[in-house]
């Protein structure tokens, strides 16, 4: 009888998964979107890289030293961190630095370390290093040259031509900038990890097909974004223009790698949905009615916040239960 009655405390179903798994299984997910960074921008973006997961390993664990906390740095996350921060990074290497500090002690550890940030650390220390540093941030350079990025051309000349009309009219440095051939295979200026979005699909595809992410969010928030800029995008339904935007700027990372951050996106399929909607519609106002081009950071990081009212609302009755009424 005993070996058909097995009394155990819960949880009673065990997954084989863990921090440590799913994180390495993220970093090789960006594996592609990196090796192609480096290509694109060359022996700099090695360098950035690094310094900036050495950085996020030495700050995690000097902190957690100093404040004898048991140390966390080979679970991944700092690893991840670090490559996520450097993938929405551009130079110079001091400000890569800089936000890597930033991103493990002030937005991770004097939070309680990792599962306790209210934000994706890499996201914060970016935003962090836009208003800090918006100059350096906002300027790109491809084969060795300074110039705007393929959205930044778009949305300038959004209000009176088609993405047709700039290529057909501008010189060959705009042409080579805002060629969707070119934005797809990543051949264009901006941060290391968002030119290329063919390799950030691969990625993608990795992570969904091993489960670590659900579909929702990322589809949800794709979705709702492009139905945003054809309505009101100024342009109509112009596949062309939403093509570009959805290959220009960091949606596609943001998308898969950064809004699926397991600590700071809701754990429920509704919220999930809720919290994908959200993030297209908060992307497409930031890119169509704001001053950037971009908008895809400050949109993750509102909607950091917001994962406690949308968990609230939408956790699942327990089973039996009507939901409670009255407040009793």
């Amino acid at each position: 009888m005993s070996n058909l009655l097995n009394i155990s405390s819960s949880p009673h179903v065990r997954d084989k998964s863990s921090t440590r798994s799913i994180m390495w299984d993220v970093i090789f997910a960006l594996i592609p979107t990196s090796i192609f960074g480096i290509y694109n921008f060359g022996i700099r973006a090695a360098v950035l890289i690094a310094v900036c997961i050495a950085t996020c390993l030495l700050s995690e664990y000097i902190w957690q030293k100093c404040m004898k906390l048991p140390l966390t740095v080979n679970d991944g996350s700092a690893v991840l961190t670090g490559l996520l921060l450097a993938l929405n990074l551009t130079f110079p290497i001091w400000m890569a630095i800089l936000g890597s500090i930033f991103a493990i002690i002030i937005v991770k550890q004097l939070f309680g370390g990792l599962g306790q940030n209210f934000m994706n650390p890499a996201l914060g220390a970016r935003c962090f290093l836009m208003v800090s540093f918006a100059g350096q941030m906002t300027s790109f350079a491809h084969d060795g040259i300074t110039g705007a990025t393929p959205l930044a051309i778009i949305k300038a000349g959004s209000r009176s031509d088609s993405i047709q009309k700039i290529l057909a009219s501008g010189d060959g440095k705009t042409q080579e900038a805002t060629s969707l051939l070119k934005m797809f295979i990543g051949s264009t200026g901006g941060t290391i990890g968002e030119t290329c979005a063919i390799a950030l699909l691969i990625g993608a595809a990795y992570l969904l097909i091993r489960k670590i992410i659900s579909w929702r969010i990322p589809v949800c928030y794709i979705a709702v974004f492009a139905i945003f800029i054809l309505l009101f995008g100024g342009r109509g339904f112009d596949l062309t223009y939403l093509a570009a935007e959805l290959c220009g700027g960091g949606l596609l990372l943001g998308a898969f790698f950064m809004a699926t951050d397991y600590v700071t996106s809701p754990i429920t399929p509704k919220g999930q949905i809720i919290f994908g909607v959200l993030l297209g519609l908060l992307t497409g106002v930031f890119r169509v009615f704001g001053a950037s081009a971009e908008g895809v950071s400050y949109a993750i990081i509102i909607c950091n916040l917001l994962v406690p009212l949308i968990e609230r609302v939408t956790i699942p009755v327990p089973f039996g239960k009507e939901g409670i009424k009255d407040g009793k």
